[in-house]
C-alpha cells in the first residue's frame, strides 16, 4: 500500500547548541517521506523554486520516493530560518519566506489521486483542502498543521478536520485549538471536531495516543545527544502513516506499533543537522533501536 504526502520541500536554516547549518534540505513533506520511505512507496506533492538545488531532488529521488508531482514553480523555494536556545523542544523562527509555496495549488495525476493513504503535512489549510478534493475515496487521511494556522486559518482548519481520520498535533497546538490544557480533555475536544484517532506530540515528553475505544501513551526514546529536533514531528508522522500504510489495517495493536515507529524515527532525527541522520539510516538501525526500547519498556 503506498501513500501520498502533500507539504513543503524546503530550504532550512538553522542554528542550535551544536551550531549553524544554511540552506539545509527540510520542510514537512521531506522530512516525512524520508522515514515513511522505510514502509512504503511515498509519493510527495510538493513546489520548489528555480533555485532550489539540483543536488536534494537526486537525494530523494536516489532515496525512492515518487518525485512526479513534486513542481518547480517560477520564484524562490519556500525558505525557513529558526534558532533553539535552551529549550530543544521549541524553536524560534527568525525568518519565513513564503516564495512560490503563496502561489501553491497542487495538481496530480489521476493515478495518485487513486491512492488509499493520504498524509496532508503541514502548510495551508486551503492547500491541504484542495488536494484531499482531489483525491477519489482515501481510505486512511492524516493531518498536522500548526500554530499559525490554528490562529490564522482556524475556520478553514476546523472544516478540514470533519474529513480526515487521524489529527497529529504537538501539545501546544493541541491545547491552543481545543481551548483545553489538560491533554486528555484536549484530545476529546479534538475528537469531537471530527478524526477519529488523536495523536498528540509532547516533544522529549512522548506521545499521547487517544480515540473513543481507549487511550494510550508512550514515552519518547531516550537520546543523549540532541543536534537539531527540526523536522522531528514530521519524521514521527512518517514512521506513524508508513508503518500503517503497510499493515494495511487499524487497531490497537497496529497503532501502538505505528507510535513506537514514529518515536524511534524521530529520535534518529534529532542526532543531526537537518535530515544528515535519517540520510544514512538503514533498517537494521531501526530494528536494533526497536529493541532496545521494547527492552525499556518491558513489552
Amino acid at each position: 500500500m503506498s501513500i501520498i504526502v502533500l507539504g513543503t520541500v524546503a530550504l532550512d536554516t538553522v542554528k542550535t547548541p551544536e551550531g549553524r547549518r544554511h540552506n539545509l534540505l527540510g520542510g514537512s513533506a521531506a522530512h516525512f517521506s524520508l522515514a515513511a520511505r522505510f514502509f512504503t512507496d511515498v509519493n510527495l506533492v510538493a513546489i520548489v523554486g528555480e533555485d532550489f538545488p539540483g543536488k536534494h531532488i537526486n537525494f530523494l529521488h536516489k532515496k525512492g520516493i515518487i518525485l512526479t508531482s513534486l513542481i518547480k514553480g517560477n520564484g524562490k523555494t519556500f525558505r525557513w530560518s529558526g534558532e533553539y536556545k535552551g529549550d530543544l523542544n521549541t524553536a524560534l523562527t527568525l525568518s519565513t519566506e513564503l516564495g512560490v509555496l503563496s502561489i501553491f495549488k497542487p495538481t496530480i495525476p489521476e493515478h495518485q489521486k487513486k491512492i488509499e493513504n493520504v498524509f496532508l503535512a503541514n502548510v495551508d489549510p486551503e492547500i491541504q483542502m484542495h488536494l484531499l478534493k482531489s483525491m477519489h475515496r482515501p481510505k486512511l487521511v492524516g493531518l498536522d498543521s500548526m500554530n499559525y494556522w490554528i490562529h490564522n486559518k482556524r475556520q478553514d482548519l476546523v472544516r478540514l478536520l470533519k474529513d480526515v481520520d487521524i489529527y497529529v498535533a504537538n501539545d501546544q497546538e493541541a491545547r491552543d485549538l481545543s481551548g483545553e490544557h489538560n491533554l486528555i480533555k484536549a484530545a476529546r475536544a479534538l475528537r469531537r471536531l471530527g478524526p477519529r484517532f488523536i495523536v498528540i506530540k509532547k516533544g522529549e515528553h512522548g506521545v499521547l495516543f487517544y480515540c473513543d475505544k481507549f487511550i494510550f501513551s508512550y514515552p519518547a526514546y531516550p537520546v543523549e545527544h540532541v543536534v537539531d529536533p527540526t523536522g522531528a514531528g514530521d519524521t514521527f508522522a512518517g514512521g506513524f502513516m508508513g508503518y500503517l500504510a503497510q499493515a494495511g489495517k487499524i487497531n490497537g495493536k497496529t497503532l501502538k506499533k505505528a507510535i513506537i515507529y514514529g518515536t524511534i524515527l524521530s529520535s534518529f532525527n534529532v542526532e543531526g543537522f537537518g535530515i544528515e541522520r535519517i540520510a544514512r539510516l538503514t533498517k537494521k538501525d531501526i530494528h536494533s533501536r526497536l529493541n532496545k526500547f521494547r527492552n525499556i519498556l518491558a513489552f
